[in-house]
């Protein structure tokens, strides 16, 4: 299977994903804790993450996959969502929010 077809399932099966750099519970960059912090603010109490540190394949076939050169990456209900950055103006506009709750992840 190519990795860009097991991204796409990674991201199609799970109703939240985020490509990160460590795992939730130990973020290994800054920008990655920032993504996990808007989640679980955000009401997100439980996603799928991959730690593309643990796999170089991965780390460069999400970015091609999203044509986005920088992790952590999100996706809700299979859609590209972005990177910290927009995570943060879309959580500061309360527009992330809402995705979520659309998306049916949060309350």
């Amino acid at each position: 299977m190519d990795i860009k077809d097991v991204i796409r399932e990674q991201v199609t099966t799970h109703p939240v994903a985020l490509y990160m750099k460590g795992v939730p519970q130990a973020p290994a960059c800054g920008f990655s804790a920032t993504a996990v912090q808007i989640l679980k603010a955000s009401g997100v109490k439980d996603f799928f993450s991959v730690n593309v540190l643990a796999d170089d394949a991965v780390r460069q076939g999400i970015k091609e996959f999203s044509n986005w050169p920088t992790i952590p990456q999100l996706y809700v209900k299979g859609e590209f969502v972005g990177g910290a950055d927009i995570m943060r103006e879309m959580y500061q506009s309360g527009e992330i929010q809402q995705l979520l709750k659309d998306a049916g992840v949060t309350a």
